[in-house]
């Protein structure tokens, strides 16, 4: 049993730092083991074929922002430029930031200024745009630092758009469908993609407010359901391969799976239902401390009640889930 954290406090402070165990998380990322589901398959493809943005919505943990990076593998791309949206975002930050505070203050020390372009820090959209161009075009308009390695085209992530102002969408609406942005500070230079190597523009949304009505229409949607049986057993199998064996030794895991979807449904009255996310770091996390994937779950509620803070992210939930658990018995509860 992993006890890396002690129940009681340490008397001596240990010689060596503490060995963790490897960050295994990393694997639920990877973009050549995430299975989308045949409609999520068809979205892609339309919005690839129409040149059309996509936004992606459904419950958190079901994969709506790792979408980007298996497009970006399938595709032979680099890893997504991902623009993370606060509720401050204004539609210019998703192409640039202008230090003008920085350009202003060395001009007052009279210190060598530089050129404006010098100043600029390109974001994600921004910078895919200006990549689609050769570097002999967008010379004048990049600092010196900026990278550019050829013409390319990018995946440009636009994660959480619901957190932005409602005004966001709306005035990106022709710079989004376009392709081309403008930066005062340089003139008013217009910077345009080159159609050939337009970037691919994925959106998520966690459905907590709509998006305006003209910015839909200028985009291909779906909603990605929940996965229910054979198909969450599937995910889970591709993101912890090494916890399925053979089918006699994936008790856990099915038990698990049971327990998930008890544990979602209306009856069980959680406030906070736990997902696909959750279910793999439960999963992850009763193994790490020494539950046995052969086993079921009921031989090992110690190892999953120790586990629930990976399972249940709400304090009520937690002791819910608790009672659940202590009340299920093989997919029938006696609560």
């Amino acid at each position: 049993m992993n006890n890396f954290y002690p129940k009681s406090p340490s008397e001596q402070h240990p010689p060596q730092p503490l060995e963790l165990p490897p960050l295994s998380t990393s694997a639920f990322q990877r973009p050549d083991k995430y299975l989308a589901d045949p409609g999520l398959v068809d979205a892609v493809n339309v919005a690839l074929l129409l040149r059309q943005p996509l936004v992606v919505t459904g419950e958190p943990g079901t994969g709506k922002t790792v979408l980007a990076w298996s497009v970006a593998w399938e595709l032979g791309l680099e890893p997504p430029l991902v623009f993370e949206t606060k509720s401050t975002s204004q539609a210019k930050d998703l192409f640039y930031y202008y230090d003008t505070l920085g350009r202003f203050t060395a001009k007052e020390l009279r210190t060598d200024a530089g050129t404006p372009n010098e100043y600029i820090t390109y974001s994600a959209l921004g910078a895919a745009i200006v990549l689609t161009n050769s570097l002999d075009t967008v010379v004048d308009i990049v600092p010196s630092g900026f990278c550019h390695p050829g013409k390319r085209r990018s995946v440009v992530l636009i994660d959480e758009v619901e957190k932005a102002p409602r005004e966001f969408a709306n005035d990106i609406l022709n710079e989004l469908e376009r392709m081309y942005f403008r930066i005062p500070e340089l003139g008013n230079r217009r910077v345009e993609a080159d159609e050939n190597y337009s970037p691919i523009v994925l959106m998520t949304n966690n459905s907590e407010k709509s998006l305006p009505d003209a910015f839909l229409r200028r985009c291909i949607y779906y909603d990605i359901p929940f996965p229910v049986g054979s198909r969450l057993e599937e995910i889970v199998a591709s993101r912890l391969p090494e916890l399925m064996g053979t089918n006699e030794e994936a008790t856990l895991i099915r038990d698990a799976i049971q327990f998930l979807l008890h544990a979602r449904s209306e009856s069980a009255g959680l406030e906070k239902p736990p997902g696909t996310a959750e279910l793999l770091s439960w999963l992850n996390a009763m193994t790490k401390l020494g539950a046995e994937p052969r086993l079921s779950l009921l031989e090992q509620i110690t190892f999953a009640e120790r586990a629930f803070p990976a399972l249940a992210k709400i304090s009520g939930d937690q002791m819910r889930v608790r009672e659940l658990l202590r009340g299920w018995n093989g997919g029938r509860s006696k609560i």
